[in-house]
């Protein structure tokens, strides 16, 4: 879980990195993802180390919720910008459904992973 941590932390820096390469406006809002991005980098990298993981992990679901939260709000206008339709700031819709769809994913796969981690303790006690 650690590596798909980083996996997805470095995808999200990428987004809000992308995002302000190619937005023209000097808001920083762009780079929510890449702050994002950035405390599941520091989470994930702790969860190497294994006395660490199970608090890292718990943190790395917690920026993944606040992610799922702060960026549900674009889905509504995702068919519109995905048909051609005319959404306003199209890039922050894009960027903000992208950041959802990550952050949703790693949440999914974070929940499975703590399943199996309890199953894993009961059955071994």
């Amino acid at each position: 879980m650690p590596i798909i941590t980083i996996i997805t932390a470095i995808l999200l820096i990428a987004v809000g990195v992308g995002g302000r390469m190619l937005s023209d406006s000097p808001s920083l809002t762009i780079l929510i993802p890449a702050a994002l991005g950035l405390l599941l980098l520091i989470a994930g990298l702790l969860a190497l180390k294994a006395g660490l993981r199970k608090h890292a992990m718990h943190g790395a679901a917690m920026v993944a919720l606040l992610g799922i939260v702060g960026s549900v709000g674009a889905l509504p206008q995702l068919p519109a910008l995905l048909s051609g339709g005319e959404v306003q700031r199209p890039l922050a819709v894009g960027a903000r459904s992208l950041t959802f769809l990550l952050c949703a994913v790693l949440m999914v796969l974070a929940v499975r992973s703590f399943i199996a981690a309890r199953r894993a303790r009961k059955a071994g006690a």
